[in-house]
């Protein structure tokens, strides 16, 4: 959720500075895009498309999720000049690493699953199990390596939307958002520098 809002304030900042600047809006300069779409399919598949999620069993997810934050890393080493990158790269592997050492899943606490719960709704809960057909998986703070790490903030109340975050997530997000503001045109320190080159 908090990716989604950041892709959508970065495009929307930089068609912003793009206008204000009066500068063309850069074209995407990428490599390994593919590698982003193989990435995120297995999980779209795996948890969101219907027809397939509920045919998947949970013993798949682990590879599914630890596999996607491989494909990513290379994906952000391979433009690790461009903006935004490094943020996107630590936040990264801040996920796989507490995915790593917790049975490839994104531990969530009973705590914060039961923030999360609709007032009034009844959700049965089961320590060391998969949270529905999400990416985390139910286990207490002293079971949880690297705790902090993983899913233990909460979307403000006032967004009226349900959702546990990292804060790898918050770091992949920032890096997200810098790349697409970077789109608005070249910094103006680059611009400088361009021009004392060709002065030169």
């Amino acid at each position: 959720m908090i990716l989604l809002v950041a892709v959508v304030a970065g495009f929307v900042a930089a068609l912003i500075r793009s206008w204000v600047r009066h500068e063309k809006f850069m074209s995407l300069n990428i490599h390994g895009a593919w590698l982003v779409f193989a990435a995120f399919l297995p999980q779209y598949l795996a948890m969101s498309l219907q027809v397939t999620r509920e045919r998947m069993p949970d013993s798949w997810m682990p590879y599914i999720l630890v596999g996607s934050q491989l494909l990513l890393l290379v994906f952000v080493w391979l433009n690790r000049k461009q903006p935004g990158m490094w943020a996107m790269g630590v936040g990264l592997l801040m996920n796989f690493f507490v995915m790593i050492l917790n049975h490839g899943f994104m531990p969530l606490s009973p705590e914060t699953a039961q923030q999360l719960i609709e007032p009034g709704t009844q959700v049965s809960l089961t320590i060391g199990e998969r949270v529905g057909f999400g990416k985390d998986i139910l286990l207490t703070t002293a079971e949880t390596k690297l705790w902090f790490l993983s899913d233990i903030f909460l979307l403000p109340k006032w967004t009226h939307y349900r959702a546990a975050f990292s804060a790898g997530d918050v770091l992949i997000s920032v890096g997200a958002f810098l790349f697409l503001w970077s789109l608005g045109g070249p910094s103006q320190r680059k611009t400088t520098e361009e021009k004392n080159v060709k002065d030169l």
